[in-house]
């Protein structure tokens, strides 16, 4: 709704305070539009069945301010809807009104039928979730209008889903075995739906409603489901990518690195009719996807067919090309690119900072033994390997190298079990395939002789108060030193991005972390730069980096438009 009249008022609430509000502007002279997000007027207090000693209705108390409302020559009342923006000044807005359906359908008799056989059944807000409601129900039966309207609830796995896929949507789909349908719904939040129902931590199953029965609904096996059946079909030629977009935008963008957050942007441009180019310093393409994740885990077919995918949409995806100091941000711009979105991943393994760390052969980081096997190199990475960490990257890397070959692999945490931040199906699937895991030791020193690793000067820990991450802080217990012997140690502590491509004068704003800083929108700084994923919140999961791809690109085509 967009009205520049002067002597227009909006109120937002339709609520008790709203109704007076309204009367008081209206008999003054002023036209008032009273927008409520419900179904009706009167907020919560008129639901309510009784609130006085006298034991009436609430709504009878001011039934008359209601009637008044309605029928004042002055004021619209708009229900159903919400506020979506505001532009403008003092006396001169204009406000965007986003108005839903009212009624099920436009032949409402308000018989009831529907909500008596109504199959879905949230939790009732109203009543703080003690009771359930149906999905279809009348918002206030002594209110006006006297409708049965639909109020949903949004899932809990959707509202714990970074990028809020229709789950519910899709497994009512898959349940009528309409898997294509189920997939193309998955797609319009997911662009890799293959690849995350391999590796995603699916926070939609710890939140499941389900799981308080039984267990959670089998939500991520059932994404890589119906994106395996679909390439099932394409390998034997009974499925087709869809016809490939027009670039009707006719502006180029660019986007450096083809991480799941770069791979997100490009998709999304594209299919909004921009011409993408992704420009990715490594030989493939995924970031982290190939270059971090293990094989065994992530098949390189199933990233070639999710790239392969967003390629047919028009994305030209540049390899071996770096954004560096020769071939710089800005140069991008000089090519004619009207934004760029950085998306470069944390690739940079932090230290440990123990004496010897620099100094031995047989001592390497996790990104880079990690990065070298997803490459090629299969060679065994020593007998004895220790990896420092409890995160994911640790158990990659330790059960990578039992495949490798080594005779022993051992983790060495600094906390306890309950604390470790790998998933916890990968914790139990390293012990059982031989990982060893020591909880509450960390390194003191890096051993060596001759130039290369011989072990490693330990100490035990103990857990004391919580700190910022919200675990228990390691403390060292003194006097409880001891040595371990290895000829491999494979620090997997953290990442952070690796910024030394930017060139002097870049002008972006850089946090102590060495992550971009970035709005709410993912805006840099610098007009028309973008960023997200792992480089500027530090290592996070494939579907939050996903995420943040869907909120530069809006904020992208936003600042195109």
């Amino acid at each position: 709704m967009e009205n520049s009249n002067t002597g227009t008022v909006i109120i937002a609430g339709g609520g008790i305070t709203g109704i007076r509000s309204a009367l008081e502007l209206a008999n003054s002279g002023f036209k008032v539009y009273l927008v409520e997000k419900a179904p009706a007027i009167g907020g919560t207090f008129s639901q309510l069945s009784s609130a006085y000693p006298d034991d009436k209705p609430a709504f009878c108390r001011f039934a008359p301010d209601i009637n008044a409302v309605y029928r004042h020559p002055n004021i619209k009342i708009i229900t159903n809807a919400e506020i979506s923006r505001v532009k403008g000044e003092a006396g001169n807005f204009e406000v965007k009104v986003v108005k839903n359906p009212l009624r099920v359908n436009e032949n409402c008799t308000a018989c009831g039928d529907c909500m008596r056989v109504c199959p879905i059944k949230p939790y009732d807000t109203f009543n703080e979730g003690l009771i359930l409601r149906t999905a279809i129900d009348i918002h206030n039966s002594t209110a006006y209008p006297f409708l049965y309207n639909i109020e949903k609830e949004t899932p809990i796995c959707v509202e714990t889903c970074p990028v809020h896929i229709n789950i519910r949507k899709y497994i009512g789909l898959i349940a009528e075995g309409k898997f294509l349908e189920a997939l193309k719904v998955i797609r319009e939040r997911n662009p890799l739906p293959a690849i995350c129902g391999r590796v995603c931590n699916h926070p939609c199953e710890d939140a499941c409603n389900r799981g308080k029965i039984d267990q959670p609904v089998a939500i991520d096996a059932l994404k890589r489901f119906v994106a395996d059946y679909e390439l099932k079909l394409r390998k034997e030629g009974k499925s087709f990518l869809p016809k490939p977009p027009e670039k009707s935008k006719h502006i180029k963008v660019a986007v450096v690195g083809a991480g799941p957050a770069g791979l997100t942007v490009a998709h999304d441009l594209a299919l909004k009719g921009y011409d993408c180019t992704i420009y990715e310093a490594a030989p493939v393409p995924g970031g982290m996807l190939w270059l971090g994740i293990p094989e065994y885990r992530l098949p390189r077919d199933i990233i070639e067919v999710e790239v392969d995918y967003i390629k047919h949409l028009g994305v030209d995806i540049k390899l071996n090309t770096p954004i560096n100091k020769d071939f710089t941000i800005d140069d991008l711009f000089k090519k004619g690119y009207k934004a760029v979105f950085l998306g470069i991943g944390a690739h940079k393994g932090l230290k440990l900072r123990v004496p010897g760390e620099d100094d031995y052969e047989g001592f390497l980081d996790c990104v880079v033994f990690l990065r070298r096997v997803n490459l090629g190199d299969k060679s065994k990475p020593g007998k004895k390997v220790i990896v420092i960490g409890g995160g994911n990257s640790a158990i990659d890397s330790a059960r990578t190298a039992l495949r490798l070959g080594s005779d022993e692999v051992y983790i060495l945490y600094r906390r306890s079990r309950k604390e470790m931040p790998a998933n916890p199906w990968e914790v139990e699937e390293a012990e059982r395939e031989g990982v060893k895991i020591h909880y509450l030791a960390a390194p003191v020193k890096i051993l060596g002789s001759n130039g290369k690793v011989t072990g490693m000067l330990c100490t035990k820990m103990r857990l004391g108060k919580l700190d910022a991450s919200g675990r228990r802080r390691p403390i060292p217990v003194e006097g409880s030193e001891f040595e371990v012997e290895a000829d491999c140690i494979i620090p997997a502590i953290s990442q952070r991005p690796d910024i030394s491509f930017l060139h002097e004068g870049h002008g972006l704003e850089i946090s102590r972390w060495d992550s971009f800083v970035i709005d709410k929108n993912g805006a840099t700084n610098r007009p028309g730069i973008f960023a997200g994923g792992d480089d500027v919140t530090g290592p996070a999961t494939v579907i939050e980096a996903i995420a943040a791809g869907h909120t530069a690109a809006d904020s992208m085509d936003r600042y195109l438009s």
